[in-house]
């Protein structure tokens, strides 16, 4: 992995992804919105940033020429389909063989298979509602963004992020294929991990075609799950 583009590189995501690639010695090219430019001015040097709006399909190609990995952030702004015009031209203009790693939440569901709590089912309904009243945010173009990745042969990776709190990093975030796996019951994820994670993905094979739903590696859900684990290697 030599070359990586960030698409949504001014969010807090975006800027701890930008330096978790500086750190690995990436050459990172940046997209974000014009009116966003000024949120990445301590990279200016660094990196080469594209401004524009990400579902800006001339902008994608520009900026996905020639990088070996693509990082995007999935954002369900508006109602002019942006999640699924970003998806489609990273999908469409990143070269054969690209790593692609996308971002979203844990209410993207691959298989159908994931158990849901309450919580997280009234915070999905109440954010559709609110949707639709305000017209500034649309996850069902977040779920067909996703529809149309899952669908593709290229080799991508969707990592659904719980919960997100800020502070030190933690390690690497723990995952699995299910919300509702016990691994996973603290909900609660550093944002500068969930970064870690998907910065991680680019050169983990073993991610492709997954859609892992990741959790704090310190939590008590995956403590619990390590302690379990090592117990039953003692036994074995």
């Amino acid at each position: 992995m030599k070359k990586v583009c960030i698409v949504g590189a001014s969010g807090k995501l975006g800027q701890y992804m930008v330096q978790h690639c500086l750190n690995r010695g990436y050459e990172v090219t940046g997209v974000c919105r014009e009116r966003s430019v000024g949120k990445l001015e301590h990279y200016i040097g660094q990196i080469t940033l594209l401004p524009g709006d990400t579902n800006h399909r001339a902008v994608i190609q520009k900026a996905v020429a020639g990088c070996d990995g693509v990082l995007t952030v999935l954002v369900p702004w508006g109602r002019h389909h942006y999640s699924t015009g970003t998806a489609q031209a990273v999908l469409d203009y990143a070269r054969p063989g690209a790593r692609l790693i996308f971002s979203c939440g844990w209410h993207i569901t691959r298989d159908g298979q994931d158990v849901y709590p309450a919580s997280l089912k009234r915070d999905e309904i109440l954010a559709h509602w609110i949707g639709r009243l305000t017209r500034l945010i649309d996850l069902d173009d977040q779920v067909e963004a996703c529809r149309r990745i899952f669908a593709s042969n290229t080799r991508w990776t969707v990592v659904r992020g719980s919960d997100l709190e800020e502070g030190e990093s933690q390690g690497l975030p723990v995952w699995s294929r299910h919300v509702g796996d016990p691994i996973l019951a603290s909900n609660i994820t550093r944002r500068v991990d969930y970064a870690l994670f998907m910065v991680a993905a680019l050169e983990n094979d073993e991610l492709i075609h997954e859609a892992p739903a990741i959790v704090g590696c310190q939590t008590p859900s995956a403590l619990a799950h390590q302690d379990q684990s090592s117990r039953i290697r003692q036994e074995t």
